[in-house]
Protein backbone atom coordinates (compact mmCIF):
# COMPACT_ATOMS: atom_id res chain seq x y z
CA UNK A 1 0.00 0.00 0.00
CA UNK A 2 1.37 3.32 -1.04
CA UNK A 3 1.29 6.29 1.35
CA UNK A 4 -0.47 9.32 0.14
CA UNK A 5 1.43 12.57 0.56
CA UNK A 6 -0.08 15.38 2.59
CA UNK A 7 -0.27 18.52 0.45
CA UNK A 8 -2.80 20.59 2.38
CA UNK A 9 -1.84 23.17 5.00
CA UNK A 10 -3.80 23.15 8.20
CA UNK A 11 -4.69 26.80 8.86
CA UNK A 12 -6.65 26.22 12.08
CA UNK A 13 -3.72 27.03 14.44
CA UNK A 14 -2.89 30.10 12.37
CA UNK A 15 -6.51 31.28 12.59
CA UNK A 16 -6.49 30.75 16.37
CA UNK A 17 -3.37 32.88 16.74
CA UNK A 18 -4.83 35.71 14.64
CA UNK A 19 -8.06 35.59 16.61
CA UNK A 20 -6.18 35.90 19.92
CA UNK A 21 -4.14 38.83 18.54
CA UNK A 22 -7.31 40.53 17.33
CA UNK A 23 -8.95 40.19 20.74
CA UNK A 24 -5.84 41.57 22.47
CA UNK A 25 -5.77 44.59 20.15
CA UNK A 26 -9.48 45.23 20.75
CA UNK A 27 -8.92 45.21 24.52
CA UNK A 28 -5.72 47.30 24.49
CA UNK A 29 -6.75 49.97 21.93
CA UNK A 30 -9.22 51.87 24.20
CA UNK A 31 -6.64 51.94 27.00
CA UNK A 32 -4.06 53.62 24.75
CA UNK A 33 -6.43 56.52 24.02
CA UNK A 34 -6.81 57.37 27.72
CA UNK A 35 -3.14 57.98 28.47
CA UNK A 36 -1.41 61.35 28.48
CA UNK A 37 -2.36 64.90 29.27
CA UNK A 38 -4.71 67.06 27.32
CA UNK A 39 -2.82 70.31 26.77
CA UNK A 40 -3.76 73.27 24.67
CA UNK A 41 -0.64 74.87 23.27
CA UNK A 42 -1.01 78.65 22.95
CA UNK A 43 -0.39 80.33 19.64
CA UNK A 44 2.42 82.83 19.27
CA UNK A 45 1.10 86.40 19.22
CA UNK A 46 3.14 89.27 17.85
CA UNK A 47 3.60 92.08 20.34
CA UNK A 48 1.93 94.52 17.93
CA UNK A 49 -1.18 92.31 17.73
CA UNK A 50 -1.93 92.52 21.45
CA UNK A 51 -5.11 94.44 22.17
CA UNK A 52 -4.27 97.59 24.10
CA UNK A 53 -7.64 97.48 25.89
CA UNK A 54 -6.84 94.33 27.82
CA UNK A 55 -6.67 94.66 31.56
CA UNK A 56 -4.15 92.12 32.80
CA UNK A 57 -2.70 92.23 36.29
CA UNK A 58 1.07 91.71 36.18
CA UNK A 59 2.88 90.36 39.24
CA UNK A 60 6.66 90.11 39.17
CA UNK A 61 8.61 87.65 41.32
CA UNK A 62 12.20 88.72 41.92
CA UNK A 63 15.24 86.48 42.28
CA UNK A 64 14.96 86.73 46.07
CA UNK A 65 11.27 85.59 45.95
CA UNK A 66 9.66 88.97 46.58
CA UNK A 67 6.37 89.93 44.92
CA UNK A 68 5.92 93.21 43.06
CA UNK A 69 2.84 94.83 41.52
CA UNK A 70 3.54 98.06 39.63
CA UNK A 71 7.01 98.23 41.25
CA UNK A 72 5.45 98.13 44.73
CA UNK A 73 6.54 95.25 46.94
CA UNK A 74 3.70 93.10 48.28
CA UNK A 75 4.19 91.01 51.41
CA UNK A 76 3.25 87.34 51.16
CA UNK A 77 0.63 87.73 53.89
CA UNK A 78 -1.08 90.52 51.93
CA UNK A 79 -0.92 88.74 48.58
CA UNK A 80 -4.47 87.35 48.54
CA UNK A 81 -6.14 90.63 49.50
CA UNK A 82 -4.02 92.62 47.05
CA UNK A 83 -4.80 90.28 44.16
CA UNK A 84 -8.52 90.39 45.01
CA UNK A 85 -8.47 94.19 45.00
CA UNK A 86 -6.36 94.52 41.85
CA UNK A 87 -8.26 91.84 39.92
CA UNK A 88 -11.46 93.84 40.25
CA UNK A 89 -9.84 96.48 38.04
CA UNK A 90 -7.81 94.10 35.85
CA UNK A 91 -10.42 91.49 34.98
CA UNK A 92 -8.69 89.82 32.00
CA UNK A 93 -6.35 87.65 34.06
CA UNK A 94 -2.99 87.48 35.77
CA UNK A 95 0.47 87.52 34.21
CA UNK A 96 3.22 86.12 36.44
CA UNK A 97 6.69 87.34 35.51
CA UNK A 98 9.05 85.10 37.44
CA UNK A 99 12.79 85.54 37.59
CA UNK A 100 14.69 82.41 36.58
CA UNK A 101 16.35 82.33 40.01
CA UNK A 102 13.08 82.47 41.99
CA UNK A 103 11.78 79.41 43.82
CA UNK A 104 9.03 77.21 42.46
CA UNK A 105 7.34 77.56 45.84
CA UNK A 106 6.89 81.32 45.44
CA UNK A 107 5.29 80.86 42.00
CA UNK A 108 2.90 78.21 43.33
CA UNK A 109 1.95 80.42 46.30
CA UNK A 110 1.13 83.23 43.91
CA UNK A 111 -0.91 80.92 41.68
CA UNK A 112 -2.82 79.57 44.69
CA UNK A 113 -3.54 83.09 45.92
CA UNK A 114 -4.76 84.08 42.47
CA UNK A 115 -7.08 81.06 42.23
CA UNK A 116 -8.43 81.78 45.73
CA UNK A 117 -9.00 85.39 44.69
CA UNK A 118 -11.12 84.20 41.77
CA UNK A 119 -8.70 84.80 38.89
CA UNK A 120 -9.68 82.52 36.00
CA UNK A 121 -6.78 83.06 33.59
CA UNK A 122 -3.15 82.79 34.71
CA UNK A 123 -0.09 83.06 32.45
CA UNK A 124 3.55 82.58 33.43
CA UNK A 125 6.62 84.01 31.76
CA UNK A 126 10.26 83.85 32.81
CA UNK A 127 12.19 87.09 32.88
Amino acid sequence: MKRQTFNDINITPLTDIFLVLLILMMVIAPILDQQGLSLAVPEYIEQNDVNKDTKILTVTISADNKYFINDNEIQEAQLLETIKRESEVNKDGLMIQANGQSNHESVVKLMDSARNAGVQSISIVEI
